[in-house]
């Protein structure tokens, strides 16, 4: 009986020590709120306007459900994971239909001493050091020239239309960066006398023959979506600087006579060639500093997406902007940003576009994790191309709501 007893007593301190050295935390973010926009779109002597409102999530945040997990292995080593789900506080069915459902889900290994790698869908590391150096906290509003507002998310030029400046691709768009990629391999070190560095690689290719059915179709080749980067930051006191890069490559052949793999990309993505051979680079610089009441923040960002078979046909953007964020009492924050950049395209022209915004928003906290909000923001493009029918956009929204996270 007694060696019963023993037993039964070093089976649960056994479990209990296992259960202490592993952890699982659910995570999420819960946003509703009313929203209104206004957009005025001039082409040439037409004009066209549009006006929405309603209840709607995600204004401030984007609504998600997360799982995270972290285990012990001793000596210092640890094992973690990551899966988080994009959630839609308005749709039954959000579960299966929300777009981005899978916001993040990666496995990772750490080294205390080293830091830490892991695998799978991730941020970019850019994308955390924008969060860092904007007062603006990344919501889903008009108004941030570097994180634009929510309509598309993971942007490539690839998949645009054609190679003139629209509104859309200036003002609905995170056009300024990448902000997360699957099949990504990402490091990142500790913080070294205030300096951390990260750097990551994506890599999902295939090669198959190649064969054309027809002049004009073609089945297999390659098809290659790698890419890496980096970043550096450094940290002192109440001041943060941080500089990133990051380069990403599609590489599938042009559909052509034969499958012939050559010739100049007219329209990206189109119909009538429907390959892409495309090379994207981009650059983040940012830095804030702490006053105390009021943090500063400064920031600059440029991209440029070219065709690899053409070097003149491609589509760049660039940006910067400045902000603040002060606590106005203990329950009270407001923040201000405006921005500046340029946008332009060229295929047998080029076309350009000047874009500003600004944005206004406030927090009411009644608790550290659940705050009202209201938020307004503006954006402005206008056109000096060769393109008269788009000379013009401007745009601005607001969003009033409630946010509680957990």
């Amino acid at each position: 009986m007694k060696k019963s007893l023993l037993a039964v007593a070093a089976i649960g301190a056994f479990a209990s020590a296992a259960q202490a050295q592993s952890s699982v935390t659910v995570y999420g973010i819960l946003d509703e709120g009313f929203n209104g926009s206004n957009q005025r779109l001039q082409a040439g002597s037409t004009v066209t306007k549009a006006t929405t409102s309603g209840i709607s999530g995600g204004n401030q945040s984007t609504n998600r459900l997360g799982f995270k997990g972290n285990e012990d292995l001793g000596g210092g080593a640890t094992a973690f994971f990551t899966y988080e789900i994009a959630v839609g506080m308005n749709d039954a069915n959000s579960l299966t239909t929300v777009s981005n459902q899978n916001r993040q889900a990666f496995v990772g290994l750490g080294k205390k001493g080293l830091g830490n790698a892991s695998m799978g869908t991730q941020y970019t590391p850019m994308h955390g050091n924008v969060g860092a150096t904007s007062g603006n906290g990344q919501n889903n509003v008009m108004g941030d020239i570097i994180y634009t507002s929510a309509s598309v998310r993971n942007y490539d030029v690839a998949t645009a239309a054609s190679a003139t400046p629209s509104a859309s691709m200036l003002t609905s768009s995170n056009a300024g960066y990448t902000v997360r990629t699957a099949n990504m391999l990402k490091f990142q070190s500790e913080n070294i006398s205030g300096f951390e560095a990260q750097a990551f690689l994506t890599a999902n290719g295939t090669n198959t023959t190649q064969t054309a059915s027809s002049p004009t179709a073609q089945t297999g080749g390659k098809n290659d979506r790698n890419g890496w980067g980096g970043a550096v930051n450094f940290s002192i006191a109440k001041f943060l600087v941080t500089a990133n890069y990051q380069s990403f490559k599609a590489d599938n052949p042009f559909t052509g006579a034969n499958g012939v793999t050559t010739g100049t990309p007219a329209v990206y993505g189109s119909a009538a060639q429907s390959g892409v051979n495309i090379s994207d680079k981009q650059y983040y610089f940012g830095a804030t500093y702490d006053f105390g009441i009021l943090k500063a923040y400064a920031q600059y960002i440029n991209r440029k997406a070219a065709s690899e078979i053409d070097s003149n046909s491609y589509m760049k953007r660039s940006a910067q902007q400045i902000g603040v964020k002060a606590n106005l009492t203990p329950v009270i924050e407001s923040w201000a940003s405006i921005g500046s950049g340029s946008y332009s395209a060229m295929n047998t022209v080029e076309n350009k576009q000047n874009m500003q915004a600004y944005q206004l928003g406030t927090n009411y906290y009644l608790s550290k994790r659940t705050n009202l909000y209201a938020i307004y923001g503006a954006n402005n493009a206008s056109y000096n191309g060769n393109n008269a029918a788009n000379s013009a956009y401007n745009g601005n929204q607001y969003a009033l709501g409630v946010r509680h996270t957990f």
